[in-house]
């Protein structure tokens, strides 16, 4: 298969893909995504780690704080972990930060499981997206029955910004009529990046794995919608302006993620379970990550 098959046809089919904020229960998707990834040592994986992100998640729910956020751990790829958080506005964001700095019961909290955490990690680095509504397609605004993640990231090569936007307008005219339920949402990385040229992320939720195979299953779908000649005109745009592309799965870990009652209430049995979402196939839910200091 082209690049183009297996990062669009493969990983966008499927599922929701955007993160709503947890202070909104409309369909609107927030514009800025905050993302934390950390890679913790050798031997720390799993349970240690978890053990030191409850402390986060206790805090924040002791405080009863507004803002939600979804953590995750990686099942491709080097270990790691996600937190995604998401706001409507950059002002929100550091008026977020703002009433946390105000909290010293919060904020004696944070540093105290920022040390304990820290003593685990191997590094740690935050990247900030913004919502690209002409780039998505069809996004919904309910996560709490995802369990999965997929992120298709694609480097865009520098001066063909709008030849990258053709390219999915045109998979977009594709998806709709060859597979009408496809949805996804993109972002552009905005902050964090280090490559020249621009770079988007594909965040696709998948409520089981089962998803995926389907996805692999009905691809052919979005091949025949677009036809012989589509498809070739696409990979050659799509060859023009991404110069690489790369895709990650992750499940989502509830015991890292502090969400709202409404979540919890939807599904107890695993977001308050003592199983843990990173030992595989189950279902999970997802949504936002905390505030900007994690």
């Amino acid at each position: 298969m082209s690049k183009w098959k297996i990062a669009l046809a493969m990983s966008l089919a499927f599922g929701c893909v955007s993160v709503i904020s947890a202070q909104e229960n409309s369909a609107t998707v927030p514009k800025v995504l905050q993302v934390t990834r950390e890679y913790v040592k050798a031997g720390r994986v799993g349970l240690a780690h978890e053990k030191t992100e409850t402390a986060f998640v206790e805090a924040f729910r002791k405080a009863n704080w507004p803002t939600n956020y979804i953590g995750m751990t990686s099942l491709s790829g080097r270990s790691r972990a996600l937190f995604l958080t998401s706001y409507a506005t950059f002002e929100a964001w550091e008026k977020d930060n703002a009433a946390i700095a105000r909290n010293p019961e919060l904020s004696s909290a944070i540093d105290k499981a920022e040390m304990a955490d820290g003593d685990i990690l191997d590094s740690l680095d935050q990247m900030v997206f913004y919502y690209d509504k002409d780039l998505s397609l069809n996004p919904k605004s309910d996560l709490a029955p995802m369990r999965f993640y997929e992120f298709t990231s694609f480097q865009i090569k520098p001066g063909k910004e709008s030849e990258w936007r053709e390219v999915v307008k045109m998979a977009k005219g594709g998806y709709e009529k060859g597979m009408p339920d496809a949805h996804w949402g993109m972002f552009s990385l905005v902050y964090g990046g280090t490559e020249a040229g621009g770079e988007y992320v594909a965040i696709t939720g998948h409520k089981s794995l089962a998803e995926v195979d389907r996805g692999f299953a009905e691809g052919k779908k979005f091949q025949e919608a677009m036809g012989d000649e589509g498809m070739k005109k696409l990979d050659a745009m799509f060859a023009d302006c991404v110069s690489g592309t790369s895709q990650t799965l992750f499940a989502v870990n509830p015991h890292m993620s502090y969400v709202s009652e409404d979540w919890i209430k939807s599904d107890p049995s695993f977001w308050e379970g003592k199983s843990s979402a990173a030992s595989m196939p189950t279902t999970s839910s997802s949504h936002e990550q905390q505030p900007a200091q994690r």
